[in-house]
């Protein structure tokens, strides 16, 4: 069940769920607007042959920040970590799933691959990973509606919910980001200080 406007404003009021800033009629019929915030991380191509999941690859990326007068132009192609403006939770009983726009998707725009899922207990920026499939570059405003965000019911409060209390035991690796965040998928390869061999 995906929360109607209704809810989602019930639910914005009893806290168990969180958008703020709320902008001016970002509230949809089943989804929240969400907007474009400042901050961007690029690959360097140039650093290295290949991007190994073993290993960390902050090294590999660069930072890239806008504001109202300077655009991120994104070519095509290309790829890009960026973020939401907004701070998005959701409680223990209730889960947020990021979605695209339909007029940036019929321009070729890709906002996430696999990264649109917030886990219940969980308040950050969402993860934007941004891809142009279309032939022509593509410059992205700073605070445009970007994406949305709808809300669904958990059949019942998480035992174990993605929060700071949990962080140890489920190995949050992206819990309450606020800037955008490189890969930590090489974590996954060490268990107790040794590398995990995988067959």
């Amino acid at each position: 069940m995906i929360l109607s406007d209704k809810d989602i404003k019930k639910a914005l009021k009893d806290g168990v769920i969180a958008v703020k800033p709320l902008f001016p009629k970002s509230i949809q019929p089943a989804s929240v607007d969400l907007h474009l915030g400042a901050d961007f991380l690029v690959f360097r191509t140039h650093k290295d042959i290949c991007i190994d999941p073993k290993e960390p690859i902050e090294h590999l990326m660069e930072t890239v920040t806008i504001d109202d007068k300077r655009q991120f132009i994104i070519h095509p192609g290309e790829f890009a970590l960026g973020m939401t403006y907004e701070i998005v939770g959701v409680a223990d009983n209730m889960v947020g799933r990021l979605e695209g726009k339909s007029s940036l998707g019929r321009i070729g725009l890709i906002i996430h691959a696999t990264a649109g899922y917030l886990d219940p207990g969980n308040k950050l920026k969402m993860t934007l990973e941004l891809h142009n499939i279309s032939p022509l570059p593509i410059k992205l405003y700073y605070k445009m509606p970007i994406a949305q965000m709808s809300f669904t019911p958990l059949s019942s409060m998480a035992d174990h919910p993605y929060n700071e209390k949990n962080k140890k035991h489920l190995g949050n690796k992206y819990y309450g980001n606020m800037k955008p965040k490189a890969s930590q998928y090489w974590k996954n390869f060490k268990k107790n200080n040794e590398w995990i061999k995988f067959k």
